[in-house]
C-alpha cells in the first residue's frame, strides 16, 4: 500500500471516527435539543484547540457485534481563554454514550495526565450509565474514574456539566467533582429511575421530578448552577473557570480592572436598615464593594439564606461568604451550613482568600433542624473555617449573634482580619430573648412584664448593639464606614498576599461528616 492509499485510508477512518453513531442518530440527538459530544467540546474550546485522544479505541466484548471508533467517548485536551484543559464527553450517539471497559481507560488517561500537568478536568456527561454487556468490566470502569475523581480532589479543578441523562453510578462522578452544571429538559441525576421508584415505594414521578435541573438546583443542592440551554452552560463554565488556578500549586488568576481600589460607596453607609427586624439585599452590598459590580454566584437557588460565590477586589479573585437577610433573617440551617462549608473548603485548597459578610442571628431553631442534626451539620462550618489556611477576611455588617459569632470567621478560629461597621451588634443571643433569661424573676414578680422587657430590652441593645466592645477586646481589628469597604479589604488582601499558615502534621483530619 502506497503512502497516497495510507493517507486516504487515514483520512477515511477518521471522517468515520467523528460521525460518532452515524448520521441518523445525530440528526436525533439534535432534534432532541442536544449537541453531540464534538460540537459541545468545539463550543467550549477555544477554537482549534482540541488535542483528541484514543480516536480509535473500540470495545473489546464479542458479544456486541457493532463497533465505533472512540467507543462512545470523546476525550482529549485543549485550551479555554489560553489556558490547558483537560476534557471528555459522552457520545449519546453511540450504544448511549454507555461506559466500557475500553472507554473508561480515555476518560483515566485524561484524567492521570491532568493531574501530572496540573490542569482541570471537564466531564459532558450524556450517557445511559454502565454498559450492560460489560458487566463486571464496565462498573471496574466506573471504579478507576471514581478513584482518579477522589484523588485529584483539593489538586486540580474537576467540573461537571450534566447534559443529558446520568443515572445509578454514573451520578457519583460528578457528584465527587467540585462544581456541577444542569442544563434545564434534557438532562438529571438520580440513583434510581421512576420506575424502580414506582415498584418499590409505588410512587408515580417523572424523570425531571425525580432528578431534574431545578430539583438538584433548589432542592438536594446537587446541581450548583443551572442554565436552559447547552450554550448558557458552556459560557458559565468559562466564567468559572476565569477565577480558579489550575492546579492548587498556583494562585488564581489575576485580571487587570479598571474599577479604583480606593472607590468609595456613601450609599453603603445607609444599607443597612435602622430597624434591626428589617431585611436588605445582602447581595446588593457586595456587587457595591467588588471589582465592577461582577458577582458570580454559587448555588444561587439552594439555601438562599446564605451567598457564596466568586468576585474580584483589585483584579484578584476571592471568594465571598454572605448572610442572606432577605430569606430566614440570614439564620444558619442545616442545608445553608453545608453549602458554606463546602465552598470555603473549596477556596482553601485553591488558594482563594475567603471574604465573609456577617449579619447573622444565629443558628436556626427548631425540632426538624435539631432532629436533623443541625449540631453536626454547623460543625462542618466551624470546621472549615478553622481549617482553611488562605487569607481570611470577615466584616460584621450587623448582628453576630452566639455560636455563629465564632463559626464565621471569628478571630478566634484564625481569621486574619476582623472589621465591623459601626452597625454591627455583638452578643450571645438577641436582646429580648436575653433579657428573659437573665431577668426572669423581676420579670416574673413585675406589675408590667412588658414594660420591664421592652425597658430591659432597649438597655441591653444599647449595650450590645455596637462594635466597641467587641473592638476594645482586640477581636475587631476595626471599625470601618461602609463606604470604605472596598479600599479595606483590597488593602487587607495585599497584605495577606504572602500569607503561609500550615496545619499540624496528619494523614487527613476527620471533619464531622
Amino acid at each position: 500500500m502506497s503512502i497516497e492509499e495510507k493517507l486516504r485510508q487515514l483520512k477515511e477512518m477518521k471522517k468515520k471516527a467523528y460521525e460518532g453513531g452515524g448520521p441518523e442518530r445525530i440528526k436525533r440527538q439534535h432534534e432532541k435539543g442536544k449537541l453531540t459530544a464534538r460540537e459541545r467540546i468545539d463550543y467550549l474550546l477555544d477554537e482549534g484547540s482540541f488535542m483528541e485522544i484514543g480516536v480509535f479505541v473500540t470495545h473489546r466484548n464479542p458479544d456486541v457485534k457493532q463497533k465505533y471508533y472512540g467507543d462512545g467517548v470523546v476525550a482529549g485536551f485543549g485550551t479555554i481563554d489560553g489556558r490547558p484543559v483537560g476534557i471528555f464527553a459522552h457520545d449519546f450517539t453511540v450504544i448511549g454514550g454507555t461506559i466500557s471497559e475500553s472507554n473508561a481507560k480515555k476518560i483515566v488517561q485524561v484524567m492521570d495526565t491532568a493531574m501530572r500537568v496540573g490542569v482541570p478536568v471537564i466531564g459532558l456527561n450524556d450517557s445511559g450509565g454502565a454498559r450492560i454487556q460489560d458487566g463486571v468490566a464496565s462498573l471496574g470502569g466506573y471504579a478507576e474514574i471514581f478513584l482518579r475523581n477522589v484523588l485529584a480532589s483539593g489538586v486540580i479543578p474537576q467540573i461537571s456539566a450534566i447534559l443529558g441523562p446520568s443515572a445509578g453510578g454514573a451520578v457519583y462522578s460528578p457528584a465527587i467533582t467540585d462544581f456541577i452544571f444542569m442544563r434545564r429538559g434534557p438532562s438529571y441525576m438520580f440513583i434510581t429511575g421512576p420506575e424502580v421508584v414506582k415498584a418499590v415505594t409505588h410512587e408515580d414521578v417523572t424523570p425531571e421530578e425525580l432528578g431534574g435541573a431545578d430539583v438538584h438546583a433548589e432542592k438536594s443542592g446537587v446541581a450548583h448552577f443551572v442554565y436552559d440551554s447547552e450554550a448558557e452552560v458552556f459560557e458559565g463554565i468559562r466564567k468559572l473557570l476565569s477565577y480558579l488556578p489550575s492546579n492548587n500549586a498556583e494562585d488564581p488568576p489575576y485580571v487587570p480592572t479598571d474599577d479604583p481600589e480606593d472607590r468609595e460607596d456613601p450609599d453603603l453607609n445607609y444599607i443597612v436598615p435602622a430597624d434591626p427586624y428589617q431585611g436588605y439585599d445582602m447581595k446588593d452590598v457586595i456587587r457595591r464593594i467588588v471589582d465592577n459590580g461582577e458577582f458570580f454566584e454559587v448555588h444561587e437557588n439552594f439555601a438562599p439564606n446564605i451567598v457564596v460565590g466568586f468576585a474580584r477586589l483589585g483584579g484578584f479573585p476571592v471568594g465571598i461568604v454572605a448572610q442572606q437577610p432577605l430569606h430566614l433573617a440570614g439564620a444558619l440551617d442545616i442545608n445553608a451550613s453545608v453549602k458554606a462549608a463546602r465552598f470555603v473548603r473549596f477556596c482553601d485548597a485553591f488558594n482563594i482568600p475567603i471574604i465573609t459578610f456577617e449579619d447573622i442571628p444565629g443558628f436556626m431553631p427548631g425540632v426538624e433542624q435539631e432532629h436533623g442534626g443541625i449540631i453536626r451539620h454547623g460543625a462542618k462550618l466551624l470546621f472549615a473555617y478553622a481549617e482553611a489556611t488562605v487569607p481570611k477576611i470577615t466584616v460584621v455588617v450587623r448582628k453576630s449573634y452566639g455560636g455563629a459569632y465564632c463559626v464565621l470567621g471569628s478571630k478566634q478560629v484564625r481569621a486574619d482580619l476582623n472589621y465591623a461597621w459601626p452597625t454591627a451588634e455583638f452578643a450571645v443571643m438577641g436582646p429580648e430573648g436575653a433579657v428573659k433569661i437573665l431577668y426572669k424573676k423581676e420579670i416574673a414578680e413585675a406589675e408590667n412584664p412588658q414594660e420591664l422587657i421592652d425597658r430591659l430590652t432597649r438597655e441591653y441593645r444599647e449595650k450590645f448593639a455596637n462594635p466597641y466592645y467587641a473592638a476594645s477586646l482586640g477581636y475587631i481589628d476595626d471599625v470601618i464606614e461602609p463606604s470604605k469597604t472596598r479600599q479595606v479589604l483590597i488593602k487587607g488582601l495585599r497584605l495577606l498576599r504572602n500569607k503561609r499558615q500550615t496545619l499540624p502534621p496528619k494523614k487527613h483530619s476527620n471533619i464531622p461528616l
